[in-house]
């Protein structure tokens, strides 16, 4: 009986082709979308249900081949997951899970975990769309996080799949963006300023920390920034690393021109509160409905520091640059304003990373117990809405901590694989509230096996950051608070005699770097007392100290069950399994694309005694 119905839906599909599938009516709407490739012939759009941790990608390829997508990490193409399908010349869709052996095998899993859509070949492009859980049981399959996700893509120009280097492309997307531009509101009445430098020559050096002062938008009444983009002239590679837009106190007495941040004159380096930052790979950030930059009252800030970070490693002559913020504003008030607090370790060469480390962890500390000290009135509960992480190319991973009473409440935010070339503001997915007493640490992981020398903290891109920016409401006065270990307690741990911090830094110098050494200053770093620096617009700054207390990983969720895979050890508990709607074997789920055809054809009812009646094998 199973090999009649099996006959009998194989005459079915044949009638159902794949564009009769589509032409049932249109999907919902994919919100994100991002070219994949330089050329711009691969089009990934793609949306998520958080919930039901589905997500699901429609690729579109300017090919009449095989399409394939996945999910890669940064080291080896070896081990990627990869969705392969495509259209044959005689109509029949094909579609599979597969796997990279190594940098060119391809293998079906033995376990299919995402479900087709919609598959469908004109005379230009190749369509597949499919979902997928954020997290199988299939070893084979790499998750889909609240991390950066290397999605790879690939494609042929034939059905053969097969991998061809020059039509791979990985690219760095924050998938799971938990607000999309087209949810918020765009005010009506938006006014449009542009903060930038004016023709300013990029010198020949690797690295040029620029600085100038810039009045904010004069109004005679309040208003509220709500959004900011970056406005950036294009050169021939990528010269802009990062663009910082800092308040200034209102009783600061500011330089004019334009100098080194960090140079010879200090007024450049003055006004230390964030309110808007972009780093390379991010784009424009709107803010919640509800909060926004106050400006235009007396408690307001009438100057700005805009600060750029060139990065020339190539020396170039003759490059003009007039890159800056764009912000956008509005006589439409939001509910509160809004500030931004720095966060991590502070950034001088106490703050150091030994060479050929497979993996160094950083930490900075901050205590929150003085900030009403240092506001000058009492500090209401903060509410972190948004973060933007940042690191330099070392840098692997990094996470905020929150802690009260000595316990670990949550990991705020965090990115397992953070990548350079994707720095961008990103929604939390809740509004995180922090206490007055409460502690913040910022831990960053890195890799240095490519460097035979000491990586120091510092301004250079080859020196090391390692920091986040909490957006938040409503505004304090105060703009940083970071820490750093006592090097004169972790020199005396690796038996080196220093007296003063100066020569606990030069003696990092001496030491013979291995593996176990590695480890054992990493262990000091951790266990030394960290001095806390407290800074406020105003250029206040106070001192305190602390610990480093251990972090708690959050546990991983449980993977939906695979059909026909292999289970990891840590998902064999009674809560590691989320059930697996009905699964066909391949040999009958390859005849079923037109599924839902056939349920608004015959019936669900009829549909489902098809189904059980094939599973059932009778």
């Amino acid at each position: 009986m199973a090999c009649a119905l099996l006959s009998w839906l194989l005459l079915f599909t044949a009638l159902a082709t794949p564009s009769q599938c589509n032409r049932l009516g249109p999907m919902p709407r994919l919100r994100y979308s991002r070219f994949l490739d330089p050329s711009n012939a691969v089009f990934l759009r793609w949306d998520f249900d958080f919930e039901a941790e589905i997500i699901t990608f429609e690729l579109q390829v300017r090919t009449a081949g095989w399409v394939g997508l996945g999910v890669t990490d940064r080291y080896s193409r070896a081990g990627s997951d990869l969705v392969v399908g495509g259209v044959s010349p005689d109509g029949n869709v094909y579609f599979s899970d597969q796997h990279l052996v190594d940098e060119n095998t391809l293998e079906e899993d033995g376990s299919q975990d995402a479900e087709l859509q919609g598959l469908t070949e004109d005379a230009v492009y190749t369509t597949m769309r499919f979902s997928r859980p954020f997290r199988s049981c299939d070893p084979h399959d790499q998750d889909i996080t609240s991390d950066t996700v290397r999605v790879l893509a690939a494609y042929g120009l034939d059905d053969t799949p097969k991998m061809d280097r020059e039509r791979t492309f990985v690219k760095s997307i924050f998938l799971l963006q938990i607000v999309h531009p087209d949810d918020l509101d765009a005010p009506e009445d938006t006014i449009i300023h542009d903060l930038e430098i004016t023709d300013f020559l990029i010198p020949e050096d690797d690295t040029t920390y620029a600085c100038t002062f810039l009045p904010l938008p004069i109004v005679s009444k309040k208003h509220h920034i709500y959004k900011f983009e970056p406005k950036l002239v294009q050169h021939k590679e990528t010269i802009v690393h990062h663009i910082l837009v800092y308040a200034c106190g209102n009783a600061s007495a500011l330089p004019t021109g334009i100098s080194d941040c960090y140079g010879a004159d200090p007024a450049f380096s003055l006004c230390t509160q964030v309110i808007v930052g972009w780093a390379v790979g991010g784009t424009s950030y709107q803010f919640p409905d509800d909060v926004g930059i106050s400006i235009g009252t007396p408690l307001d800030p009438q100057w700005i520091r805009l600060e750029i970070h060139y990065s020339n490693f190539h020396n170039l002559p003759g490059l003009y640059d007039s890159s800056g913020i764009r912000v956008y504003y509005t006589a439409h008030l939001r509910k509160f304003d809004m500030g931004v607090l720095q966060l991590g370790v502070f950034t001088f060469p106490i703050h150091f990373i030994p060479p050929g480390a497979e993996s160094f962890m950083s930490y900075g500390l901050c205590k929150t117990e003085k900030f009403e000290e240092m506001n000058g009135a009492p500090v209401p509960n903060i509410q972190v809405f948004g973060y933007l992480l940042h690191t330099h190319l070392a840098g692997r991973a990094i996470q905020a901590v929150q802690y009260r009473n000595g316990t670990q409440l949550r990991i705020i935010c965090k990115d397992d694989a953070y990548d350079f070339n994707l720095q961008e503001t990103r929604d939390l997915p809740y509004r995180v509230v922090i206490k007055p007493g409460d502690e913040l640490l910022v831990e960053c992981r890195y890799q240095t096996l490519d460097r035979d020398s000491l990586t120091f903290g510092g301004p250079s891109t080859i020196n090391e950051m390692c920091l986040i920016f909490f957006f938040y409401y409503p505004r304090n006065n105060v703009s940083s608070c970071q820490g750093y270990p006592d090097i004169i307690y972790v020199a005396h741990e690796l038996g080196e005699e220093v007296s003063d911090s100066m020569e606990g830094m030069m003696a990092m110098s001496n030491v013979e770097w291995t593996p176990e050494s590695i480890k054992k200053v990493e262990k000091a770093c951790k266990e030394a007392q960290q001095t806390v620096i407290i800074k406020t617009i105003d250029e206040l700054v106070e001192n305190t100290t602390g610990w480093i207390q251990d972090i708690n990983p959050t546990p991983r969720g449980p993977c939906l069950e695979s059909s026909g895979g292999k289970v990891e050890p840590q998902d064999k508990t009674p809560a590691g399994f989320r059930a697996a709607p009905i699964v066909l074997s391949r040999a009958s789920s390859a005849t079923l694309r037109c599924l839902p055809l056939a349920a608004l054809l015959f019936g669900q009812g009829a549909l489902s005694w098809l189904l059980a009646t094939l599973q059932s094998g009778i």
